[in-house]
C-alpha cells in the first residue's frame, strides 16, 4: 500500500496514542471526520493497522528479567518447525520469536519475573522439544532502547 504525507501522519500520531479520537486526529492533519475515518478504515483493511493496543510497562507488572535464548537444531524438518512454533506459542513469557540466519536457527525474547522463573520456563521448554541440539541463554542487564513505534 502507498503511504501519503497524511496515511503518515496518522499512523505516527496512532503510534504514539492509540487513544486519539477521530477529531482530534482529524484535525491534527487538516481533514473533516469523514476523510479522516476512511483512511483509518482503508489503513486496517489493508493490513497497515493490525490493531491497536495498550503498552503496559513490564517492571511495575513485576516483569524485571529479559532473556534471549538461541536455538540450534538438526532436524529442519516442515514437521519439526510447526511443532516448535506450536509448542513456543503457548508460553506467554516469549515476548518474541525468530528464524534466524546464522550460527542460531531461533531465537526468543523472554520476560519473566526472576531467575528462578526463567529456569523454570526454560526447562518445561526443553523437555516438550525433542531435537534441540543446543539452547543458549543469555540475559539483559538494563534495556537501553524500547520502542513499538516503526520508521515512517
Amino acid at each position: 500500500m502507498q503511504l501519503d504525507k497524511i496515511d503518515r501522519q496518522l499512523l505516527s500520531m496512532l503510534q504514539k496514542d492509540s487513544t486519539l479520537s477521530l477529531n482530534e486526529l482529524a484535525e491534527a492533519v487538516n481533514l473533516t471526520t469523514t476523510p479522516c475515518w476512511k483512511r483509518l478504515k482503508k489503513l486496517e483493511e489493508s493490513g497497515v493497522i493490525q490493531q491497536r493496543v495498550a503498552l503496559l510497562n513490564p517492571e511495575r507488572l513485576g516483569l524485571l528479567f529479559t532473556a534471549f535464548v538461541m536455538v540450534k537444531t538438526s532436524d529442519h524438518s516442515h514437521e519439526w518447525y510447526r511443532h516448535f512454533v506450536e509448542i513456543v506459542d503457548e508460553y506467554p513469557e516469549v515476548m518474541e520469536f525468530y528464524r534466524m540466519a546464522g550460527e542460531y536457527d531461533y531465537m526468543m525474547k523472554v520476560l519473566v519475573k526472576d531467575m528462578k522463573h526463567f529456569d523454570q520456563f526454560y526447562k518445561k521448554l526443553v523437555n516438550r522439544v525433542h531435537g534441540l541440539n543446543n539452547v543458549t541463554s543469555t540475559f539483559a542487564m538494563e534495556s537501553l532502547k524500547y520502542t513499538t513505534a516503526l520508521p515512517l
